[in-house]
């Protein structure tokens, strides 16, 4: 296959649905406009897909179904392998789409977002002929053993916010345990999952096994969610959703996986490594505008330290760079677009208002060359618990600060919330460390760091945030269903059986 007139700078005039390895229109004709979060622009054009595309993107998954999980899993591995080259192939292209299409800044696109997407795909290459199955004693007249089977035709819905690697965390477990896969990314950036489509193809994957569909979530998506030839789906996103992604995929009784919203409270204890702590505290805050699930939004500082770790938060916070995605230098760029930073500015609104106190940011830069885009500088939120932006998700360069008085203090806060997806301490004790990390009602904790994920570690979450993994080995468990066998070996009939054949 050849990749075709694709280009990062703006794409082609309008861009089809990837299904059977065939780019294609929307069965509607209606096209989703791709706008530029730094100036607004419309950058291209994508088919957007309806219950007749997703229809024609599952049937072409159960056709290649058969096929595919009789594919060696060596073979299977080694097609994921060559995906995985063929993506540091084309990286370049792929950072410049996550910037123009998601806003990350550039750099931080090609240092990380392209890196991450290509490992998570290459250990699951390794994995898919690993998934063993296990020999169980019963008795001496029996031989049982249990398998892992591939559950079937998946369908997957991912969020803006990493386009790029949430389409890689997604795919790679499912077609590694051989899976065939609907994936639906969100409309406002569809274009580089959309890519990895045409580099599957191009990898040797065959017609059906991946399919791309972008559409709109209440029509697309749900359609997805409840469609009778899905066997599973696998949901990123917001609570909300997730609630009725798994309401939806109920009537046919398919396998629900939710990875979902977070409100990460971010300790810093008296004894921390201060500086560290600040520097991973405005990583976990500020990374990717704070656009991330996992973010450190809430952070609980002890009061020995609460004042000159907030005086330093603001300083470092209000000398963050903000500016074009596309210029090296920028750190922080816009959000995903301009409806998702007036939500943003609404909760600052609301924080002011419920007597919070605006430390910092809170509002659009002031920059000319950055009024067209969805830009909102990083806040500092001096807030109590019962404020609202310190209880709701907010999704953007906001972080809330509340002081505590001792360890228990700090627990009852981090854990008040539904939300359990990350948590982050920083303490030189190791005794607190462990202790607090058994107590704090999360998914994941990290421990004088924050934000780090890697493709072998699992990564979910408990409560509001969801259930299952996205990485790990587990993450494989999640796309496959055991089934026992029973061989009896022992000569002559079964002992329930009193006579011969004719009995």
């Amino acid at each position: 296959m050849t990749r075709g007139p694709h280009t990062a700078s703006g794409g082609p005039a309008s861009e089809g649905l990837f299904i059977a390895n065939t780019s294609r229109p929307g069965a509607a004709g209606a096209w989703l406009e791709i706008v530029s979060p730094h100036d607004g622009t419309v950058v291209a054009q994508v088919a957007e897909a309806r219950q007749a595309d997703v229809d024609a993107a599952v049937d072409a998954a159960r056709d290649a179904l058969p096929d595919w999980r009789r594919t060696a899993p060596a073979a299977r591995g080694a097609l994921l392998a060559a995906w995985a080259d063929l993506m540091e192939r084309d990286a370049q292209e792929l950072a410049l789409l996550e910037c123009l299409d998601a806003g990350h800044p550039l750099r931080d696109a090609r240092a990380l977002d392209v890196p991450r997407a290509v490992a998570v795909i290459r250990y699951f290459a390794g994995i898919a002929d690993k998934i063993e199955g296990s020999v169980v004693p019963v008795d001496p007249d029996h031989l049982v053993y249990a398998v892992r089977e591939p559950i079937g035709v998946v369908g997957q819905i991912i969020p803006w916010n990493q386009p790029l690697l949430l389409a890689a965390t997604k795919l790679a477990p499912a077609l590694a345990a051989g899976n065939t896969v609907v994936l639906k990314p969100a409309e406002w950036t569809p274009r580089s999952a959309l890519w990895l489509g045409r580099l599957a193809a191009e990898a040797g994957f065959p017609p059906g096994v991946v399919n791309v569909v972008p559409g709109y979530g209440e029509t697309a998506g749900a359609y997805l969610a409840r469609h009778p030839g899905v066997g599973k789906v696998a949901f990123t996103g917001s609570t909300a959703v997730g609630r009725t992604i798994a309401g939806a995929s109920a009537a046919n009784l398919a396998r629900v996986q939710l990875e979902l919203g977070g409100k990460g409270p971010n300790l810093i204890f008296p004894d921390a490594d201060l500086d560290a702590a600040l520097a991973g505290s405005l990583y976990a805050a500020f990374h990717n505008a704070g656009q991330a699930c996992i973010a450190g939004s809430r952070i609980l500082v002890h009061t020995d330290v609460a004042e000159v770790f907030t005086d330093a938060l603001i300083q470092r916070a209000a000398a963050l760079r903000v500016g074009d995605p596309r210029d090296p230098a920028t750190e922080i760029g816009p959000l995903v677009s301009h409806e998702h930073r007036e939500r943003v500015l609404t909760y600052v609104e609301l924080a002011r208002k419920e007597g919070a106190a605006i430390l910092s940011g809170g509002r659009p830069p002031d920059d000319p060359a950055l009024r067209a885009g969805a830009y909102v500088l990083p806040t500092v939120i001096h807030a109590a618990p019962s404020h609202r932006v310190c209880q709701e998700e907010i999704f953007g360069p906001v972080v809330t600060v509340t002081p505590f008085t001792d360890d228990a203090e700090a627990v009852e806060l981090a854990n008040a919330l539904d939300y359990g997806l990350g948590a982050g301490l920083w303490t030189r004790d190791l005794s607190r460390a462990h202790t607090l990390a058994s107590e704090l009602a999360t998914g994941m904790v990290w421990v004088n760091t924050y934000k780090r994920v890697a493709p072998g570690v699992p990564f979910g979450g408990v409560k509001a945030s969801g259930y299952g993994s996205d990485l790990g080995f587990d993450a494989v468990r999640e796309y496959t269903r055991a089934k026992s066998v029973w061989v009896r070996t022992a000569a002559g009939y079964p002992p329930f059986f009193t006579g011969g054949p004719s009995a």
